[in-house]
């Protein structure tokens, strides 16, 4: 593949007014696949972590963060669409409690700590394109939430890349659908092109805490913020222990003295035995990562076309809801891989309850339910985490898989589920008000017609 044949790709994404930086790193990453690099890592070239610092042993620096707040900004990214639940905006203005969003709480959060630690405390979110228009609305009910910094940047897009030809995938019905997010390791370079890593330099702002907008447990915590800035250090990751329900996502492990971090994408499929064996691989990345963004510019400086990380290949349809579109390759990095371009990095143990991801509607049903709680500072906690880490809901996808066909299922609310041990529902069932379900449950519709749960039932193995 020659650099003429790849040039496509940097003439079109000129013709869209990408930046150069935005450019350089596509085609590096391009050129990178197309001459054969390996996009997965083996389980021969790395070494699995035993021990890690924990956040129960950081209360020694929570004064030193406090502090070191008037010099931090908190960073959501807010590029995702909760396209798996059928939404077609962002997943962060999905209803956490009647009237009330993940946006709200964020910005709640904000608030309320700017308040206790009497600090400026900025939030900024890292939009893309789809998500922006109506984030930056929801957000304009809080205009206490306005600094002198924009609220918002937005992340980069990238051409999909056709398997047969290794060009540029087109798609006349939708050429909207030629284009892809690069993944969440776009940050750094985002950050960098849109302004805002000068901005905050420029305001005295050094460390970024990062984190998911759908993630409602990752908020900052003053004892890590004062053991990341007391320690020096560049980049850390918050992770968690693995349990059986995290076999599949991204582990961390060491690769050569330094820290790196591991996707299931990036592991070959002889390797996933080893993957997916959570006593050897014990902890997971929760995306929620600590930035000094003094040695992210100084990186920068030193790469231009932005940090080396690690490629991720994913192969789609180009329509997603035409399976005869043309193959393609979408190719991302992860914003977590980071931790290997940083010499110094560390990592530090947190508990479960700062990883409280909203993936699916199961998890949704929950967070709607009585096992979660809002606390005073506007943060989601359940109300018995040994229980709320056991609980398992299953719902049949066809009735429950989307946004809309969840709240039609529960027009009055969620069931209570604070004695539930697991929900399996197959088949199309409306639930009446106040429902409780209390152990084991398991209910199941053959029919074409719903089944309506009374008022009042309690649904449980007794």
């Amino acid at each position: 593949m020659s650099r003429e044949d790849l040039g496509a790709f940097a003439r079109k994404m000129e013709r869209e007014g990408l930046p150069q930086i935005a450019i350089d790193a596509f085609m590096r990453a391009a050129s990178f696949v197309a001459e054969g690099g390996a996009t997965t890592i083996s389980e021969a070239s790395i070494e699995s972590i035993d021990h890690l610092e924990h956040l129960d042993g950081l209360e020694a620096h929570a004064s030193a963060g406090r502090a070191a707040a008037s010099k931090t900004v908190v960073l959501k990214l807010n590029g995702g669409l909760g396209t798996s639940m059928g939404l077609s905006k962002a997943k962060s203005l999905l209803p956490v409690r009647d009237g009330i969003t993940f946006l709200d709480l964020i910005a709640r959060q904000i608030l309320a700590q700017r308040a206790n630690w009497n600090s400026p405390l900025p939030l900024v979110l890292m939009n893309s394109y789809r998500t922006r228009d109506d984030s930056l609305e929801a957000l304009s009910a809080y205009p206490d939430l306005v600094t002198d910094l924009p609220l918002d940047f937005v992340q980069h897009k990238v051409p999909r890349i056709d398997v047969e030809s290794f060009t540029p995938s087109t798609w006349r019905d939708d050429p909207s659908l030629e284009w892809c997010p690069p993944g969440h390791g776009d940050l750094y370079i985002a950050l960098k092109s849109s302004g805002m890593l000068d901005e905050l330099l420029e305001r005295g702002i050094r460390y970024a805490f990062i984190s998911n907008a759908d993630n409602l447990g990752a908020v900052l915590d003053p004892r890590i913020l004062g053991w990341f800035a007391e320690r020096g250090l560049p980049f850390a990751m918050e992770v968690a222990e693995r349990t059986e329900a995290d076999r599949k996502g991204g582990h961390l492990a060491r690769r050569g003295g330094q820290l790196m971090l591991r996707e299931v994408a990036q592991c070959p499929e002889e390797d996933l035995p080893h993957f997916q064996d959570i006593t050897k691989h014990r902890f997971f990345n929760t995306n929620n990562l600590w930035l000094d963004l003094e040695a992210l510019a100084a990186a920068l400086d030193a790469t231009p076309g932005g940090l080396p990380l690690p490629v991720i290949s994913n192969k789609k349809a180009v329509s997603p809801k035409d399976d005869g579109s043309p193959r393609c390759y979408q190719l991302e990095t992860a914003m977590g891989s980071a931790i290997e371009c940083f010499e110094g990095a560390e990592a530090i143990v947190v508990p479960r309850d700062r990883f409280a991801p909203v993936k699916t509607t199961a998890d949704l049903l929950t967070l709607w339910s009585d096992a979660c709680e809002m606390t005073e500072d506007a943060r989601m906690v359940a109300v018995d985490p040994e229980a709320h880490r056991a609980r398992v809901i299953d719902l049949d996808s066809t009735y429950y898989g989307r946004v809309d066909s969840l709240a039609a299922r529960f027009p009055v609310g969620a069931p209570s589920l604070i004695k539930c041990r697991r929900l399996s529902i197959v088949g199309d069932h409306t639930f009446g008000a106040d429902v409780v379900v209390e152990g084991d449950a398991h209910l199941v519709n053959e029919s074409d017609e719903p089944i309506q749960i009374r008022d009042g039932a309690v649904i449980g193995e007794d």
